[in-house]
């Protein structure tokens, strides 16, 4: 299915994605798909991010290994996990403006996805079963920030840092999808999955062996190199195959 999560009369409802068409839900779609009846067209609908509520943002640094050189710190010998708060969540098409005193501020698009069922000491082969769907993610971050600082969290955490979607769709196989980020309209970053050095399942296996994640949380598995900065008027689109692009503008 491809799930979109949209602003009706003033409050968030989930549906699925018809071609055109969206077929709203009558709850979130973690326990299942139960329609209410209304359908809406696309083209009208202000679309979020397809996330839970309040989620818990996992996500994975240095997970290609020629982003990882280009960083200039090494490879890990492990998954280097860090956190975005639910404060960084951005819906599709919106706006990132970061604030005044952050002098560098960069893209890095990537696969993530989304949390369907409590997941704690996940077994690789069993990973499918916790997943509701594949989507595309901007780990915005103040780069000057994150080095300045020494770790991770202000840098990567600031408001609307995690900008997310529009679609979220369990029909894309993780393995092998192709990842491109363009900033206005030029093609910076380039890769594919299969290129990852700790491939989906296992990372949902070494995240969950340390922490239990919840329906609606979110996985974001890490950038191809290219990384670089956006300033305010530049427009930065992630496409993923099979999934769909995400655009967001910088305020």
């Amino acid at each position: 299915m491809r799930y979109v999560k949209l602003l009706r009369d003033g409050k968030p409802v989930w549906g699925v994605l018809k071609g055109e068409l969206v077929r709203t839900l009558a709850g979130e779609p973690f326990q299942g798909v139960c329609y209410d009846g209304e359908t809406l067209p696309l083209e009208a609908c202000r679309l979020l991010a397809p996330c839970g509520e309040h989620p818990k943002l996992v996500c994975v640094g240095k997970n290609y290994y020629e982003h990882a050189m280009e960083m200039g710190e090494g490879v890990p010998e492990r998954p280097m996990l860090f956190m975005k708060g639910a404060n960084a969540v951005n819906h599709p098409e919106g706006g990132i403006c970061a604030p005044g005193f952050v002098k560098r501020l960069d893209y890095e698009g990537e696969l993530a996805f989304v949390i369907k069922r409590r997941a704690k000491n996940v077994r690789p082969e069993e990973y499918d079963k916790y997943i509701l769907g594949y989507t595309c993610l901007n780990d915005v971050t103040a780069r000057d920030i994150q080095k300045g600082d020494g770790q991770w969290t202000r840098g990567k955490s600031m408001d609307g840092f995690a900008p997310m979607g529009p679609v979220l769709t369990d029909e894309a196989d993780p393995a092998d999808l192709a990842i491109e980020t363009r900033l206005n309209g030029v093609v910076v970053q380039a890769g594919r999955t299969s290129q990852f050095m700790t491939r989906v399942p296992e990372l949902l296996a070494f995240i969950t062996a340390s922490m239990t994640l919840e329906p609606g949380d979110v996985v974001s598995t890490g950038t191809p190199a290219g990384v670089g900065p956006m300033k305010a008027g530049d427009t930065v689109e992630v496409e993923i195959q099979e999934i769909g692009i995400l655009r967001s503008h910088i305020q």
